[in-house]
This record gives C-alpha cells, sequence and structure tokens, in this order.
C-alpha cells in the first residue's frame, strides 16, 4: 500500500498509519486517510470506511475507541491531540486504484506531485484505471477534461496520471454523484429515520475524542460538512 501522498501525506501521517493500519483492517474496515493536523493542539484526522464503502456513526464510535487504545500504547504523538474519526463524506478522497475503478464515470479533482504539461492541478471524469508492466507494475488514472476548442474541433482530451505520481484525488460534488451515494448507501433519497435527505447538508459523519480525557469517555457524533481542501477545525471538549 503506497502510504506517502493519498493515504498519508508526510511521515508522520506514515508512521500513525502503519501503527494504526492492523487495527483498522482487523475490524474489517479500511483507511481512506490520515492527517495530522498542527495548531496549539493537534488534531488527528482519520477517514475509514467498511469494504462495501459503508461508515455510519456507531462504526466511527466503534472505530475511535479502538484506535485511541492503540495510540495510547505505542503514543506517537506528542501531548494532548484531538482524535476525530468519519467517514470519506460523498466528495471523498480518492487513495486507491479501486476507488477510481468504483466511480469511473464521474467527475473528479487531481493534483501531481510535479508538473505535467506545464500544470499540477488537473479536474475531469474518470474514464478507468489502466496498469502497465514494461518497466515495472505502474497504475494510471485515464481522465478526460475540457480544452478549448481545436482545429479537429474537438473539446476534451484524455491523459493517463501515473497513481503514485499524485499528491490529491477527490471527487467533486455534482448532483449525479450525490445521487449515486444515497442509491449505493439504500437511502433512495430518504435518511434512516424516512426523513427526506437535505442534500445540501447530506456528507460525512464523523465521531470526536479528546485523547487528553479517559478514554472511557463517551463520543460524540455529529453530521459534518465536508471539509474544504485544507482539511476542517476539529471541535474541542
Amino acid at each position: 500500500m503506497a502510504l506517502i501522498g493519498l493515504i498519508a501525506k508526510t511521515p508522520m501521517d506514515e508512521r500513525i498509519t502503519r501503527i494504526i493500519e492492523p487495527s483498522v483492517r482487523a475490524m474489517n474496515f479500511r483507511l481512506v486517510r490520515v492527517r495530522l493536523m498542527g495548531g496549539e493542539r493537534p488534531t488527528l484526522q482519520i477517514m475509514a470506511e467498511k469494504h462495501d464503502g459503508s461508515m455510519d456513526v456507531d462504526d466511527c464510535a466503534e472505530l475511535s475507541h479502538a484506535v485511541s487504545a492503540v495510540l495510547d500504547v505505542e503514543d506517537p504523538i506528542d501531548g494532548e491531540y484531538v482524535l476525530e474519526v468519519s467517514s470519506p463524506g460523498i466528495d471523498r478522497p480518492l487513495t486507491r486504484a479501486e476507488d477510481f475503478e468504483r466511480y469511473e464515470g464521474f467527475e473528479a479533482k487531481l493534483e501531481t506531485r510535479e508538473l505535467l504539461d506545464g500544470r499540477k492541478r488537473w479536474r475531469g471524469e474518470i474514464v478507468g484505471v489502466a496498469s502497465e508492466t514494461e518497466d515495472g507494475p505502474v497504475t494510471h488514472v485515464v481522465i478526460e477534461y475540457d480544452i478549448p476548442r481545436n482545429e479537429e474541433g474537438e473539446t476534451s482530451a484524455r491523459i493517463a496520471l501515473a497513481l503514485e505520481a499524485l499528491s490529491d484525488a477527490r471527487l467533486v460534488m455534482t448532483d449525479a454523484l450525490i445521487e449515486e451515494s444515497l442509491k449505493r448507501g439504500g437511502a433512495a433519497g430518504k435518511a434512516a429515520d424516512g426523513q427526506e435527505v437535505d442534500l445540501d447538508n447530506f456528507d460525512a459523519v464523523e465521531t470526536e475524542f479528546d485523547a487528553s480525557q479517559d478514554s472511557g469517555n463517551e463520543d460524540t457524533a455529529r453530521d459534518q460538512d465536508n471539509e474544504s481542501e485544507g482539511g476542517n477545525n476539529g471541535r474541542r471538549h
């Protein structure tokens, strides 16, 4: 699993990922993203999901307690911090080849570590995933993006971006994506309690755990607006 770049971004993110990943996997979850955000009181943000893509409040709370116990033993973070465990949300990060395969046909924003054709940021429809083995296994994500109309009358082009060359990738929130997410979740436009879903606010669920407090304290759960590209601020208890 390529940890630096997509699932984890910094060496500390990678260290934390390696510590918690066995427990996460044993609980039949998979990590989507791990980020330690700085500040007076750091926030450790963990996105995870089941293998079918689901993740509810109870799942977040269960995983939060388990991860907290592991981190208490390994103690990779100096001082107090806040632990946030959440589902990926609708406009989710894409961190594995299977994520791109699963959302083929939907729009995504991608960023490469190095300039490619004079740019790092790309936005387009996911066309598919291709693998090459000539110089070793390399996985590429193929997207179709808009271009100014050329002499042939074409208004779009395709490019294959190596998965290992990406520093960030996530889905773009569209009506089609929201509709598909509701279908996949079995919601059919309604929340679990039968109420109509507010599509402007329908997004990730999250639990927060204050690592400075007794690990037996209850997690709190709330609906979470999807985080911006720079990350979201965690609440403190």
